[in-house]
């Protein structure tokens, strides 16, 4: 079953090993399903090309940047899924209107607009990402961190369904958000979250 958070080739993906000082990121305009390992372009952290078969996502800096700003952050997923670009559409930070937006934190940020495959953008999305694991892109889409390439990938699609959620109820009304106490808490229960 597919995840419905981008088409086409859009969006992007990286993963950094710490351990070999290796950023690894999707190559431009390639399909991810006939993507191979050889197409994989391989960055020092600070930009420095190591191995570049294929043009480079056109995002590069913004993940690099937010690699070089938190040290917990392995893998970053950057999407265009329709409800949470929609609500970045509106100017909106997607608040808690389901626990779930605890994949974030207490809520997802927006980040100001830029051009895409700026330093601007990689710099505002970092700005805005802060300490959350999810920040809105305005008038572009979703960005999602984690420690693991599958963290990453988790909170992409829980912030999707959350914001789809937010879409919905906003089509009724307004609805009731959970206080931030109630959010931190539920933060710190996902800590200890499934099986470790």
């Amino acid at each position: 079953m597919t995840a419905h958070l981008t088409t086409g080739t859009g969006g992007n993906l990286s993963y950094f090993d710490r351990k070999e000082g290796l950023v690894a990121i999707k190559p431009s305009g390639v399909d991810y399903f006939e993507m191979k390992p050889e197409d994989v372009a391989l960055f020092e952290p600070d930009g420095t090309p190591v191995e570049v078969p294929k043009k480079p996502s056109s995002e590069t800096a913004m993940h690099l940047e937010m690699y070089r700003r938190r040290d917990d952050i392995n893998a970053v997923i950057h999407t265009h899924s329709v409800f949470a670009t929609t609500i970045a559409c509106m100017g909106w930070e997607l608040p808690a209107v389901h626990y779930l937006v605890g994949f974030s934190g207490y809520k997802v940020p927006l980040a100001p607009y830029a051009t895409y495959g700026t330093e601007e953008l990689a710099k505002n999305t970092a700005d805005a990402l802060g300490s959350f694991n999810a920040v809105l892109m305005a008038n572009h889409g979703l960005l999602a961190v984690g420690p693991t390439m599958l963290g990453a990938f988790c909170t992409a699609e829980e912030i999707e369904l959350v914001a789809q959620i937010y879409v919905r109820a906003r089509a009724m009304g307004d609805p009731v958000i959970l206080p931030r106490e109630e959010m931190e808490k539920i933060t710190e229960r996902f800590i200890n979250y499934g099986q470790r």
